[in-house]
C-alpha cells in the first residue's frame, strides 16, 4: 500500500521525545504548533514527551489561594497558563505529554478527550499490573487513592494543547507547597512508590504504545530542527 493510500486510513502523529525543557520554552513551542495547525489543518498531529525543571503552573481562572507561598516573592517559577484546571507542579522525574491533536479527526467532545487521556495512563499502569482509577467529577488518574497523573487542556478550533503529567519518580517535596489541582483531601503519589527504580525513560515507550492504541495513530519519530 502506498503512503498516499495508507494515509487515507491512518492518522499520522509526529512524536517528539525530548529531555528537560524549561516550561516557558515548551509553552511557546506548543502555541506555535497549534497556530500552524489552525492555519494548516492538514498538518500531522503531534505528541511531545518531555520533563520540566521545577515550576508551578496555574490554570486559567485558577485560585492563587491554592499556593502555600507568596507568588510575589519569586522564590519559585510560577506561570499562569490558558489551560483548564488549578495549580500543579512540574519537575524532573515527571513525564509530561503535550498532544497537539486536531479533534476533527477524532471526536469533537472535550469530555471524551479527557477520558481518552486518562485511558492512556490507565493502560500504562496496567503494564505493571497496577489498576489506575478515575474519580467521578474529577479529572486525572489515581492509584490506590493517590493521584499519580494530572490532566489539563486547552482547545482552540478543536485543536488541543497542554495535556497530562505522570509522576514517575520525581522529588515530591515540591507538591507540599501547593494544594495540587485544588484538591485538598486527596494526596498525590508517584509510580516509584509502587515500582522502585522506575524512570521516565522506561515509561516513554509505554506511553507511546498506549497513545497509539487509544487514539489510533501511527507515530513518525521526529526531531527538533
Amino acid at each position: 500500500m502506498s503512503r498516499s493510500n495508507e494515509s487515507a486510513q491512518v492518522k499520522y502523529c509526529l512524536l517528539y521525545n525530548q529531555g528537560l525543557i524549561p516550561y516557558q520554552k515548551a509553552h511557546e513551542w506548543q502555541k506555535s504548533l497549534l497556530t500552524e495547525r489552525i492555519h494548516h489543518p492538514d498538518l500531522e498531529d503531534v505528541l511531545i514527551l518531555l520533563e520540566h525543571p521545577p515550576v508551578y503552573t496555574l490554570g486559567q481562572g485558577s485560585n492563587a489561594e491554592f499556593l502555600k507561598f507568596d507568588v510575589n516573592q519569586q522564590l519559585f517559577e510560577v506561570y499562569r497558563t490558558e489551560r483548564g484546571g488549578e495549580v500543579t507542579y512540574h519537575c524532573p522525574g515527571q513525564l509530561v505529554g503535550y498532544p497537539i491533536l486536531n479533534l476533527h479527526r477524532y471526536h469533537k467532545d472535550l469530555h471524551w478527550y479527557l477520558r481518552q487521556l486518562e485511558e492512556v495512563i490507565i493502560r500504562v499502569l496496567a503494564v505493571y499490573g497496577l489498576t489506575g482509577d478515575r474519580i467521578p467529577s474529577l479529572t486525572g488518574v489515581w492509584l490506590e487513592g493517590r493521584k499519580v497523573a494530572a490532566i489539563g487542556i486547552k482547545v482552540s478550533r478543536w485543536i488541543t494543547m497542554h495535556g497530562f503529567a505522570l509522576n514517575v519518580c520525581p522529588d515530591m517535596t515540591g507538591f507540599s507547597r501547593i494544594v495540587p489541582c485544588g484538591i485538598a483531601d486527596k494526596p498525590v503519589g508517584s509510580l516509584a512508590e509502587w515500582i522502585p527504580g522506575i524512570t521516565c525513560d522506561e515509561i516513554r515507550p509505554h506511553i507511546a504504545q498506549a497513545f497509539t492504541e487509544v487514539f489510533g495513530v501511527k507515530f513518525i519519530e521526529a526531531i527538533v530542527k
